[in-house]
């Protein structure tokens, strides 16, 4: 794919070409390579990101795994982000999602040209007897004061789905870790089939 743009004089002119790849294997294994170009300039083009990326299926089961490379000082590709995906279904028909980011920039800590965990996402569904559904997502990331101490849950996010006569009713729940350590919730969003209801719980400082 090729990207045209305006060249100011009302014509077009090349600016990004995207080049995607996708490759089946005989073990339910589909790998995609996606290069991003870019025109330097003396008008040739220069891969400015590659992304790399590898699905594996087995029953209910899907790992999926990413990296991204882009040109470093030296003008030559280095790894900058790596995610590792998981996907399962329990017998009880829980589905549990699990999606950790290594990166070589940590909030607090100098870059030292190594990745690291950086970022975790856990994202679980469960079926009420009722029809409805739970989902409930965790984010972890670091401390920024404590970077070394490893991850740590900083935001909540719960899904709540209930049939009614006439739809649904969804309601999301936000919650944030605060600096005691706690959470507290700072958002309740719930939304009908036929209208939606919001609530903002804003900090006391907070403008109105």
């Amino acid at each position: 794919t090729t990207v045209f743009l305006f060249d100011g004089s009302g014509g077009l002119a090349p600016s990004m070409r995207i080049q995607e790849r996708e490759k089946l294997g005989s073990d339910h294994t589909v790998e995609v390579r996606k290069s991003t170009l870019l025109l330097d300039g003396a008008g040739n083009w220069q891969v400015n990101e590659l992304k790399e990326s590898t699905i594996k299926e087995n029953g209910k089961e899907r790992t999926t795994e990413e990296r991204v490379s882009r040109p470093g000082s030296d003008n030559k590709l280095a790894l900058v982000t790596r995610s590792v995906g998981e996907e399962s279904e329990s017998a009880s028909g829980e589905k549990r999602h699990t999606v950790e980011t290594y990166s070589t920039d940590i909030p607090g800590s100098a870059p030292d040209g190594n990745l690291h965990l950086s970022q975790r996402v856990t994202t679980v569904n469960r079926a009420s007897s009722d029809g409805g559904q739970a989902t409930e997502q965790q984010l972890e990331r670091p401390n920024p004061g404590n970077p070394d101490a490893g991850l740590q849950v900083t935001t909540k996010t719960i899904d709540i789905v209930h049939p009614e006569t006439s739809g649904t009713q969804k309601t999301r729940t936000i919650q944030v870790r605060n600096a005691s350590g706690s959470f507290g919730v700072v958002a309740v969003d719930t939304r009908r089939s036929d209208k939606v209801i919001r609530f903002d719980i804003a900090q006391p400082d907070k403008p109105k």
